[in-house]
């Protein structure tokens, strides 16, 4: 049987090469913090051979209370804005630089559906953050797709993300 290339597993190997280059270079480890994904992104990072040198450590945080109980993100942050949103990614990056030993981490909380989503929040509503020495930055995205569809697009909107910071 002749599979096709999936063209978004195929970036996503080119941004961990890549980025792991980078951060060897640098001196430098990541770690991730993921909700929707459920460990797709660290697995991605881990996939590479020799990622133990560059990759510190991945928490997923499905639930609201992991999010609090692992990232130190305050239970009324996510009341009042709930766990998808920018103030919890945000909240969860950081959270995860605070406890990690490394320069850079990356944070990702979404519907990936198929349900969950609401008018204000649709399925594909995803929010990842990147954490640096210098700053948080959060971006919102809205992917197409069914389930796979929507968390193969954020890890790879992550990985970009992080290709962009780690230069």
């Amino acid at each position: 049987m002749v599979h096709d290339p999936d063209p978004l597993l195929e970036r996503a190997t080119a941004a961990v090469i890549t980025l792991g280059e980078r951060l060897l270079r640098r001196g430098e480890q990541v770690a991730v913090a993921e909700s929707c994904t459920g460990g797709w992104l660290a697995k991605v990072l881990t996939d590479r051979a020799g990622s133990s040198a560059w990759f510190e450590r991945g928490v997923v945080v499905y639930s609201n209370a992991a999010k609090a109980d692992l990232l130190g993100v305050p239970p009324a942050l996510i009341e009042r804005h709930g766990a998808v949103s920018r103030e919890v990614a945000e909240a969860m990056a950081r959270g995860l630089r605070e406890r990690a030993p490394v320069a850079w981490t990356a944070a990702l909380t979404g519907v990936a559906g198929p349900g969950g989503g609401t008018a204000a929040k649709p399925v594909g509503t995803v929010w990842i953050a990147w954490a640096g020495e210098a700053a948080v930055e959060v971006e919102g995205f809205r992917f197409d797709g069914d389930r796979d569809a929507v968390r193969r697009a954020a890890v790879a909107a992550a990985l970009d993300g992080l290709l962009r910071r780690v230069a």
